[in-house]
């Protein structure tokens, strides 16, 4: 078992190796790159507010119920609130969300090109094909990552305070002084740098599985959930080690 990781972690340092060369037309790599910020992190917004939103107003209601106490300041809904959309959910949270919807898409696309032979035709003309096809998707997806993040923050908060307008659960006034209690720029600053790890992470690996599929359309189908699945894996261990290194 440990061979065989050791054997795809090299076969993956080995194509990242491949991708990370210089674009042979820059021209072309910037108009893939244009495509790819449009499909990756354009089409990925409107799903980062959705649940955004609708997990920031989930966790101001949870946290009323459960910590309701006349010795407990009003104002601790907000500030746990605040803290969890900045620590964890705006970053790792949203990228494993990403991870199953961007991932499985780079996976399904690259597998796709692989099993029809579009890559082979690639690679007959004389084109680095993991340069080609990769590197736009993993910067795109890197440039977008802190855009997607900022929103998330902002459309939880928004979540939070309709809890408040719409549903009654507290005063606005109270929510608002709790949210801007004891506010740390760094956090935010933390979550953005996370998600660009978190982002190489979905981009890469996916675009490995895709790419290094071999077989037929079951297999593409199979590297998709892989892809999914070591994405997921490595984002919670790189939370793990990131957090302990930014707010240790």
């Amino acid at each position: 078992m440990i061979t065989k990781w050791l054997k795809t972690f090299g076969k993956y340092l080995m194509l990242m190796g491949r991708v990370f060369s210089r674009p042979e037309r820059m021209r072309m790599f910037f108009r893939q790159y244009l495509e790819e910020l449009e499909k990756l992190g354009v089409n990925s917004i409107g799903i980062v507010l959705l649940i955004s939103f609708f997990i920031g107003a989930v966790i101001t209601i949870q946290i009323k119920l459960n910590i309701q106490s006349p010795f407990m300041p009003r104002w601790t809904v907000g500030y746990v609130t605040r803290e969890i959309m900045l620590l964890e959910f705006s970053s790792a949270i949203m990228s494993l969300i990403l991870a199953g919807k961007v991932g499985s898409n780079i996976a399904s696309e690259l597998g796709s090109m692989r099993v029809t032979q579009q890559i082979d035709a690639l690679e007959i003309m004389g084109v680095n094909s993991a340069n080609y096809l990769i590197l736009p998707k993993i910067t795109a997806m890197v440039t977008t990552i802190p855009l997607m993040v900022t929103f998330s923050i902002f459309a939880g908060i928004i979540g939070a305070f309709c809890t408040c307008w719409f549903g009654g659960v507290m005063t606005a006034v109270d929510l608002e002084y709790g949210l801007q209690y004891m506010f740390v720029e760094w956090f935010i600053w933390s979550g953005i740098i996370k998600s660009l790890f978190f982002a190489f992470i979905i981009a890469s690996v996916s675009a490995f599985f895709g790419y290094t599929v071999e077989g037929g359309s079951i297999e593409v189908g199979k590297a998709s959930t892989d892809s999914v699945v070591c994405s997921s894996v490595l984002i919670l261990f790189s939370d793990l080690v990131l957090t302990q290194l930014l707010m240790g």
